[in-house]
């Protein structure tokens, strides 16, 4: 059995996060524990999912097959805004951790603000009630704006450890990062190889350098987010593309080429507008 070979970064709350974890959406049932248990063999150790996928059930399957120490993984779920006040919290804690089959979560996320409930701080006070009752060792927030980040600060006081945006060279969320950064906050990169297509696999920039280097246009995508701080969780369900993806940590990009992928940059058009969007 391999140990993880991505190394970590401690969060501001103490707890230490794989850099680099596995997304397991849209996998659902059998394919979804298959996934998980081959991720797990292959040297994750960081492990994503969420209500809202559906999957919960397969991934705690997956995390039993593999036959790992619970304790070796760190496991990250999100719960939907019908939860979203303090003992709302509690109550989808314990809904996923029974799905799940677990006795603890490593870090929980709010899933989507919905400032059209506006209940989302309550959310993260519910988090802070069970980050200091020792039921959780991190707690987050995913696709939150700044506006909403302070917000949380402000009426608060308390400091999400992670939080969980659309981020790829096509979006590279400059402002969120940056935000981030100035509060000790772990920006966390889903589609991270680029959101439902290949045409950032594609691009002729990262093909260009991929192939100086030797390696797949997704393992320097996925580089590219080690390297300014970040925590990709790709996903796939594909063997190979699963060990491929975390094949990331025997090289480094030269600054010129992290300048020229960030330059890609398309703005925000192409991320879901978490203002309008929620679940």
């Amino acid at each position: 059995m391999p140990t993880s070979v991505a190394p970590t970064v401690q969060l501001i709350h103490g707890a230490n996060m794989p850099v680099l974890g596995f997304g397991t959406s849209p996998l659902r049932g059998a394919e979804a524990a298959t996934a998980v248990r081959t991720a797990i063999e292959t040297g994750y150790r960081l492990l994503d999912t969420a209500e809202n996928y559906e999957n919960e059930d397969g991934v705690g399957r997956g995390i039993r097959d593999s036959g790992v120490d619970r304790a070796e993984l760190f496991v990250t779920s999100k719960f939907n805004r019908h939860w979203h006040s303090v003992a709302g919290v509690q109550s989808a804690f314990e809904a996923s951790l029974d799905r799940l089959g677990l006795d603890y979560l490593d870090l929980f996320l709010v899933h989507w603000p919905n400032p059209d409930q506006d209940r989302y701080v309550d959310a993260v006070r519910g988090l802070g009630a069970l980050l200091e009752s020792g039921a959780l060792r991190a707690i987050g927030t995913s696709n939150f704006k700044p506006t909403h980040l302070q917000r949380v600060l402000d009426e608060s006081g308390i400091v999400p450890d992670v939080n969980q945006i659309q981020l790829s060279p096509y979006a590279t969320r400059k402002d969120s990062r940056s935000f981030h950064e100035e509060h000790k906050i772990v920006t966390e990169s889903w589609s991270p190889i680029g959101a439902g297509s290949t045409e950032l696999r594609s691009d002729p920039t990262i093909n260009e350098i991929a192939e100086r280097y030797g390696k797949s246009a997704a393992q320097v995508i996925l580089r590219w987010h080690i390297q300014l701080g970040l925590v990709p969780i790709p996903r796939s369900g594909n063997p190979d593309r699963i060990a491929e993806n975390l094949d990331v940590f025997d090289f480094s990009l030269a600054e010129s080429d992290m300048e020229a992928i960030s330059a890609l940059d398309r703005g925000d058009a192409d991320v879901t507008d978490s203002d309008v969007f929620g679940h």
